[in-house]
């Protein structure tokens, strides 16, 4: 999580100075980052502003931007649909990138759902240092280096490929992953690289989808554990996917 915190505090930094561009206050630009907190959202919205662009396009373009929350969202629901509907509506409201990376790979180490940890990944990790750095640009963030120069635009992905690897247990999420990055890689050298995030997020896990799922083995019974109520714990997950 540190190398997120790294990412999201030196971005949010530039995002300051970008609002303030763009002729936001320091209540417009903390509200933006408080309320709306979707970093490559603000980032097109706040330069749609800037060249005057109607609330319709800027509704529109950041829609389109966030679509990839619905999967990430479908993603975290069979783990989390035990709980509260006013829990998850919350969960929701922080999730990112960043947040779903960290809290999926931790349910699926444990085994189990834990909510502690999707607050502190999604909170402590994104949500409060991307606040607080939002304000340091705003008000001073001229004096501090671009986050690039100190090599911090290469931390978020370098971090999320490790994540992503963490969570390619299987033959399907093996092939969905490298789908995913060749598709992304096509797409974005010959059209655009947001178009192609887009569109190896959409079409890589298609392809891994596409995979046959292996067969459950049935253990012999000396392979049996001794314990019988090792397979009957309700709240642990049985294929690491989901309880």
């Amino acid at each position: 999580m540190a190398g997120i915190v790294a990412s999201a505090a030196g971005f949010g930094v530039v995002f300051g100075l970008t609002a303030r561009g763009a002729g936001f206050t320091l209540v417009e630009t903390a509200a933006f980052s408080t309320l709306v907190f979707a970093g490559a959202s603000q980032f097109a919205a706040a330069g749609m502003v800037a060249s005057g662009f109607g609330w319709p396009a800027i509704v529109l373009l950041t829609g389109l931007v966030n679509a990839r929350h619905l999967l990430y969202a479908a993603a975290l629901a069979p783990w989390l649909r035990e709980r509260p509907r006013r829990e998850r509506a919350a969960m929701a409201y922080v999730l990112t990138d960043e947040s779903f990376a960290l809290s999926l790979v931790h349910f699926r180490r444990l085994g189990v759902a834990d909510q502690g940890g999707y607050w502190l990944a999604a909170v402590g990790g994104v949500f409060v240092p991307w606040n607080l750095a939002t304000l340091v640009g705003y008000l001073g963030g001229q004096a501090i280096p671009d986050p690039a120069a100190l090599g911090l635009d290469v931390v978020f992905p370098a971090a999320m490929a490790g994540l992503g690897v963490g969570l390619a247990t299987g033959r399907r999420e093996v092939v969905a992953l490298a789908a995913g990055a060749a598709i992304a890689l096509a797409v974005g050298l010959a059209v655009d690289p947001r178009v192609g995030v887009v569109a190896g997020g959409l079409l890589g896990p298609a392809v891994g989808l596409a995979v046959p799922r292996r067969e459950a083995t049935i253990p012999e019974p000396d392979e049996l554990p001794a314990d019988p109520d090792a397979f009957a714990r309700r709240d642990r997950s049985e294929d690491g996917i989901a309880p």
